[in-house]
Parts: structure tokens; C-alpha cells; sequence
């Protein structure tokens, strides 16, 4: 049987992993593999350095598995994660790692920007939010107003039991969909209670379809 490559190995272990956990591989120095999540990525290049303040870097000094919280100052964004180091020829040659999302906890509202000033909406009233002329719009019944953070940085702090990414440019209540519809034009398109049809898009159906379980 043909070798397999490292990155093709590692490929084919990631797909056991959970669709919201990304997965990389260090030697003493440097990033050689990394398999960014729908939930997480740390934007890493296989040849990234490893950063002091790191899971990667504690694991790597210290010699044993590590894991905790990490904040935002190191990559950006902030994320859990769980590192283990592992030996060649007796030594420390490197550590595989796991990186989870982190979720805000006790946090149970949005506040977005209005005309005259900021509204905090509990999560459940949030139908959907959309990004459009480079803004991130928050919509509810009758109100929509915008955000300061992207999508992206949504997906770290709304709710996961509530909200999923379905598209580049939404993030939905799938408490406040009504049908499911398939679409040639995106892999499926979503009737939302107010009206608004919304679409998935090929990169998120199959993560879409494994989190609503259909």
C-alpha cells in the first residue's frame, strides 16, 4: 500500500473530529498542519512560528498536555483549547492540538446600534443577521439595527443551540424557521417566520443539515 502524506493522514483523522473543532500539528518550532473548523479558525500556515501564551507553547515547554482558555490578544480571536506533546527518539518533537470556539457565558442579549441610540434584543428575538455594505445588520420583528462585530466574531459568542451560519453573509434563529425548501441556485433556502427567505450556501449545507439533524 502507498505511504500516506502527513497532511493527507491528518485530513482523514480530522473528518472524526466535531464539525466546530480544528485541529494542527506543531514540531518544537513551528505550525506543519492545520484544519481550520466552520466554528474556529485561528488563521495558522503550516510554517506559522509557535506563539509564546500559546496552549501549543505551554504543551511544547512544558512537556505535558495542556489545556485552558485563551484570549484574543494571541490570534485575534479568543478560543479553548487542548494540546499534547509527543516524543521522537526520547524527546519533545512536537504537540497535536484541538481548538474549540468559546462560547460567552451569562450573555443573553445583543446590543445593536439605532437611530437615536443602542438597543440590547435577547437572543431568542434575533430571526437573523445579515452582512450588507460591509455592515453586520441584526434583524428582529419590526427592528433591525447593526453591530461593530463580524459574523465570524458572532459565531464565538451567540448561543450554538440558537444560531447557525448557513451562509457568507447570515447567521440564523433556527427557532424562527418555518420550512426548509431545496434550491438550484444554493443547496437549500430557508423560510424564516417574518417572511424573509434566506439562503444556504454550498460551503455550510453540510455542516446546516448535520446540526438540524435532516
Amino acid at each position: 500500500m502507498d505511504k500516506f502524506t502527513l497532511g493527507s493522514l491528518l485530513d482523514v483523522m480530522g473528518t472524526l473530529f466535531s464539525d466546530e473543532v480544528s485541529i494542527a500539528v506543531t514540531n518544537t518550532t513551528e505550525y506543519i498542519y492545520y484544519r481550520p473548523s466552520k466554528r474556529i479558525d485561528l488563521k495558522i500556515e503550516a510554517g506559522d512560528p509557535v506563539k509564546e501564551g500559546t496552549i501549543a507553547h505551554k504543551a511544547l515547554a512544558t512537556g505535558h498536555k495542556a489545556s485552558e482558555f485563551i484570549d484574543k490578544e494571541v490570534f485575534g480571536v479568543p478560543y479553548h483549547g487542548m494540546a499534547v506533546p509527543f516524543e521522537e527518539d526520547g524527546e519533545i518533537a512536537g504537540c497535536a492540538l484541538a481548538i474549540y470556539p468559546a462560547y460567552t457565558e451569562g450573555k443573553s442579549v445583543v446590543t445593536v446600534k439605532s437611530a437615536d441610540g443602542w438597543k440590547p434584543i435577547p437572543f431568542e428575538e434575533v430571526k437573523y443577521l445579515e452582512v450588507k455594505d460591509r455592515k453586520t445588520h441584526v434583524h428582529t420583528d419590526g427592528f433591525s439595527g447593526t453591530h461593530k462585530n463580524s459574523l465570524q466574531e458572532f459565531e464565538w459568542v451567540l448561543p450554538r443551540e440558537l444560531f447557525i451560519r448557513c451562509h457568507r453573509s447570515f447567521i440564523v434563529n433556527v427557532h424562527h424557521i418555518e420550512e426548509i425548501y431545496p434550491d438550484t441556485h444554493s443547496t437549500f433556502v430557508l423560510a424564516m417566520d417574518n417572511g424573509m427567505r434566506i439562503p444556504v450556501s454550498q460551503t455550510y449545507s453540510s455542516y446546516f443539515r448535520k446540526l438540524l439533524d435532516f
